[in-house]
């Protein structure tokens, strides 16, 4: 009989996605196989990446040898608003460099990426054709980057309704689903919050936030809400300790990494009894 296959689910995130290369190292490192990949957003070009051949520490060695700080902001081609501020060129061109122009069928693991439909809302799984298009459009977070056109369809981050893509490694048909979640979760309260004029609310002085920042959060408050339902699927879930670490925080790559490293750390036992039964 032969051995359990793992798939694993990578979640957007953003900067945050950094995580997901320590994660990936750490299972590399301890031979835990994966066999099948699904990525959202960051999750997947990580996962494009990685199911291409790439090792974990290649890819963590090339993106911090970029300085992500300066570099992102030659990944940043202004185009008129039409559907979005950012066109993705070159960010895409920036991948081809690393991926190449290849097809879902020259991946060395299978892989599948989330995208939105933002005419229908219907959730597009990618697993045919142009990797780099596939990633494009599971990326491109609304207004922010253009929507990308993909066979007659508008589509955007696929964040917006699978922010974890397990049920798609499941379909993938996979023994054990590891599920990696590099949004933060938001944690009930029992008070709510009000402003009353008797006791007015002096918050400390923050920088301002630019509008960026404002649409990346309200995505991840809004994917918080929505990453429940994808975990309670997954057999591990894997969920490195970012909060302190914005959705634009990519000078602080190495920490992310190193994050994802602990997280993954702490769910080997997990993953090898599951392998083991």
């Amino acid at each position: 009989m032969g051995r359990k296959k793992v798939g694993i689910a990578l979640g957007g995130g953003a900067a945050r996605g950094l995580a997901h290369i320590g994660v990936l190292e750490v299972l590399e490192k301890e031979r835990i196989p994966i066999d099948m990949i699904a990525g959202t957003s960051a999750g997947a070009i990580v996962g494009a990446l990685f199911a291409e051949g790439m090792s974990a520490a290649k890819i963590k060695k090339e993106l911090l040898g970029m300085e992500l700080t300066k570099k992102s902001w030659q990944m940043v081609d202004i185009s008129l608003p039409k559907t979005g501020f950012i066109s993705g060129k070159k960010l895409i061109e920036l991948l081809k460099n690393y991926i190449g122009d290849i097809d879902f069928s020259d991946l060395k693991i299978p892989f599948a990426c989330t995208s939105t439909d933002i005419m229908t809302g219907e959730e597009v799984i990618i697993d045919k054709g142009s990797v780099l298009e596939a990633v494009r459009a599971s990326i491109a977070v609304p207004v922010i980057f253009a929507a990308s056109q993909y066979k007659g369809r508008f589509l955007v981050d696929g964040g917006l309704v699978d922010q974890i893509p397990v049920g798609i490694i499941k379909d993938m048909n996979a023994d054990i689903t590891i599920a990696v979640n590099v949004t933060p979760r938001i944690r009930k309260i029992k008070k709510r919050t009000y402003i009353e004029q008797a006791a007015p609310y002096n918050p400390p002085i923050e920088k301002e936030p630019n509008m960026y920042t404002i649409m990346m959060n309200y995505m991840s408050i809004m994917n918080s809400r929505a990453a429940d339902a994808s975990l309670k699927k997954a057999d591990v879930v894997i969920e490195p300790r970012l909060a302190d670490i914005s959705f634009t925080d990519f000078k602080k790559a190495e920490q992310c990494i190193l994050e994802g490293e602990f997280a993954a750390i702490d769910a080997l036992l997990d993953i090898k009894k599951l392998l083991a039964d």
